[in-house]
């Protein structure tokens, strides 16, 4: 026997990192430090059955797997195939080391603040409320020319070869700067045509200031809409208000009908920020999608410290689960019957298992996203937009390396230590920056108070997965390109 098959023979194995789900009357793994999704057949289902006790050397499980029915060659095969698809790790196994931080961040999309005001005086407001981390003062309230035309030459200068690029505009209310966002698509889209390439642009707005006009712009410049709103009438109107305190659910109402009616070149989403008073999902669900005719719904729990009278208590996110969990069985029921349901939840989560999706980080902030404020001052993404403490650069002199690689060293998973025997990591990475810093100080810090919420969610997309694979896998293909969130 040759030093290589005694090697081999001698070797030690146990079972590698998965979380294990049923789906449809078959088996599946999924694979952590891979972040991919692995079908259990019944000779995979014996090894791992074989060492759920503990760790054995590779002779003893080749004899359990061929006293269960295996030849010594199919044996083997599996061992060796299971061992590189990390199903199964030697004992001498060396775990991989975390990729180091390249030394270049192609942007791929930019979220433009064109400005920090606004004519609503939502109290939750990340950036008005309560929990605001902005330092506006002495800043300017609204966008300049001049700061917006530098803005997109940084991002076209700061994309590396990307062909394809992304321009959202944000706020305050974005409307209210509407004589600069046009001015910016038409001087994005002929800067970008002299090098080849392509903008896309997208906006969110809360509605009040939609015109026939502005949709009619919208719709001819095939502008991504999401709107900010959070249900019927009494939800809605209980926190999105104006400064007189008079719920804005009225103006906006027959405003969305005609953004949807007549924005007819992208989708138009809406965006539900859930609090203590206004969490009764599937009733907001079936008012956007159904009533007012959205195509998609997405929705997430207000970013805020625990102690504000509109932050949801463990019981209300208990509740939000539940509801998340039944608007996740109508999807699978209309994702088999080839429909598309609404509910982007589902939609988002299942675009990052089709794309195999692994983070070192929760999501793109300060890597391929970055934020800018109407100062020019840029930031991590739009939540951070005109916080002095978190500010990266300044559009005119361009990116502080040294501020961003703090940024990104301490929001990596590497560094979040609560997360290395999390098997949701993949897909989590530890949360939102910003929610992190709210709850915790500190934009590193894992969000520990969603940890088992996270992982119920995750697991039921995995089950969700699992069975349109099974059953209508051509569903599946529509997110092999969607932008995983």
């Amino acid at each position: 026997m040759s030093a290589l098959m005694t090697l081999e023979a001698t070797r030690v194995y146990r079972l590698g990192e998965f979380h294990r789900f049923e789906s449809a009357g078959a088996n599946f793994l999924y694979l952590v430090p891979a972040g991919a999704i692995f079908a259990v057949d019944t000779a995979v289902g014996k090894l791992i059955e074989c060492l759920s006790s503990g760790e054995k050397a590779h002779e003893q499980i080749v004899d359990d797997l061929t006293s269960s029915g295996l030849t010594i060659e199919d044996a083997e095969e599996l061992i060796e195939e299971m061992a590189h698809s990390n199903v199964i790790v030697s004992r001498d196994s060396i775990p991989d080391k975390p990729s180091p931080l390249p030394d270049v961040f192609p942007i791929q999309t930019l979220v433009m603040n064109l400005t920090n005001q606004c004519n609503l005086s939502c109290q939750y407001c990340y950036e008005f409320g309560a929990d605001k981390l902005a330092t506006p003062e002495g800043k300017p309230k609204f966008m300049d020319v001049p700061t917006a035309k530098a803005s997109v030459d940084f991002l076209l200068g700061q994309s590396g070869d990307r062909r394809s690029i992304h321009v959202t505009f944000f706020g305050g209310e974005t409307l209210m700067n509407f004589p600069l966002l046009k001015e910016v698509v038409a001087y994005g889209n002929q800067r970008a045509a002299e090098q080849g390439r392509h903008i896309d642009f997208s906006l969110t707005t809360n509605a009040t200031l939609l015109t026939p006009t502005i949709i009619e712009f919208l719709s001819e410049n095939h502008i991504g809409v999401t709107v900010s709103m959070d249900g019927p009438k009494e939800m809605h109107d209980h926190l999105r208000v104006f400064s007189n305190g008079k719920g804005s659910y009225d103006i906006i109402e027959p405003k969305v009908r005609a953004l949807i009616k007549n924005h007819r070149t992208r989708p138009i989403t809406a965006r539900v920020t859930l609090t203590a008073g206004v969490s009764d999902v599937i009733r907001i669900f079936r008012h956007l999608k159904q009533d007012l005719g959205f195509h998609e719904v997405g929705f997430a729990p207000v970013t805020t410290s625990p102690n504000q009278l509109y932050a949801i208590n463990a019981a209300g996110m208990d509740s939000v689960l539940d509801q998340f969990h039944k608007l996740a069985e109508e999807y699978l029921e209309a994702a088999l019957r080839g429909e598309s349901h609404g509910f982007s939840n589902v939609s988002d989560t299942l675009a990052e298992l089709c794309q195999g999706v692994n983070k070192s980080h929760p999501c793109g902030a300060g890597l391929g996203l970055l934020g800018v404020g109407p100062s020019g001052d840029i930031a991590p993404c739009h939540r951070f937009v005109d916080s002095d403490a978190h500010a990266l650069g300044h559009i005119s002199t361009g990116i502080d390396k040294a501020k961003q690689t703090d940024f990104l060293t301490r929001g990596n998973i590497a560094s979040k230590y609560d997360c290395h025997t999390c098997w949701a990591r993949p897909l989590c990475a530890g949360g939102c920056h910003h929610e992190a810093f709210v709850r915790y100080g500190d934009t590193g810090h894992p969000n520990l108070h969603y940890c088992d919420w996270i992982r119920d969610w995750t697991d039921t997309c995995l089950r969700i997965y699992g069975a349109i694979a099974a059953k209508n896998p051509g569903f599946l293909q529509q997110f092999a390109e969607r932008k995983a969130s």
